[in-house]
């Protein structure tokens, strides 16, 4: 059987900066609070909804100020992340190409579940995922291991059998957390210096790199995995 592959969503299958920078200054801006540049959020996405609002709010902001941004955030993004979100180049090909090659694919994500799940159904609706999970209530989010475990029981792989990939080194930690292999992605949120430091297993610079590397399990492909990719 081969890996299962688990890929994260914001800032590896999808380009999202816009439409979650778009959706959290208005959320600020209703609350007559600062707005950021998209810059500035890029460095606040990764962790999920709340730990989005809390970097972008002020310091002292309360509890009750914080839960009606990130109400507002949420109604506002239901309704306009389709004009702030791309596929990146690439993606839909090679998600096409592995699933023609017999991968169980999975996406695992940190944004809400209900948006994780709408996302992937109308961006890949060629793609038939054998799990979709974003962060769901009560579900600790990554890197802690639980969603990724989650999706390798559903596979009916074990942890060792499946890879988790990325863009971030919180990716990275979640792969390591579950026992699990990490791939590294160049075109996201974190740059690559951060990813080599944080020790990814493979490293590639373009979606096609991935169907070069080797992605089988140990008893079909051997036990080598393969040197970090550098090109760049």
């Amino acid at each position: 059987m081969k890996h299962g592959l688990i890929f994260d969503l914001d800032g590896t299958l999808v380009d999202s900066l816009l439409g979650i920078a778009a959706s959290l200054n208005h959320a600020l801006g209703s609350s007559g609070l600062h707005v950021h540049s998209n810059e500035a959020v890029r460095g606040f996405v990764g962790n999920g909804v709340k730990i989005l609002i809390r970097r972008a709010s002020p310091a002292d902001a309360d509890e009750a100020l914080l839960d009606t941004i990130e109400r507002d955030f949420k109604a506002h993004y239901d309704l306009s992340w389709q004009t702030g979100t791309i596929i990146y180049p690439g993606i839909t090909e090679l998600l096409e190409a592995l699933q023609s090659r017999g991968y169980p694919l999975a996406v695992l994500s940190n944004k809400p579940h209900p948006f994780t799940v709408a996302m992937v159904s109308q961006l890949f609706p060629s793609v038939c995922f054998a799990a979709v999970l974003g962060q769901r209530p009560g579900i600790p989010h990554k890197p802690d291991p639980a969603g990724a475990l989650e999706i390798s029981a559903a596979l009916g792989l074990s942890p060792a059998d499946c890879w988790v990939i990325g863009d971030s080194t919180m990716d990275i930690e979640t792969a390591r957390n579950a026992g699990m292999r990490a791939v590294a992605v160049t075109w996201g949120f974190h740059d690559r210096e951060r990813l080599l430091a944080a020790g990814a297993d493979q490293l590639v610079d373009e979606p096609e790199e991935l169907l070069e590397l080797n992605l089988e399990p140990a008893e079909t492909a051997g036990t080598h995995f393969g040197e970090i990719r550098t090109r760049r």
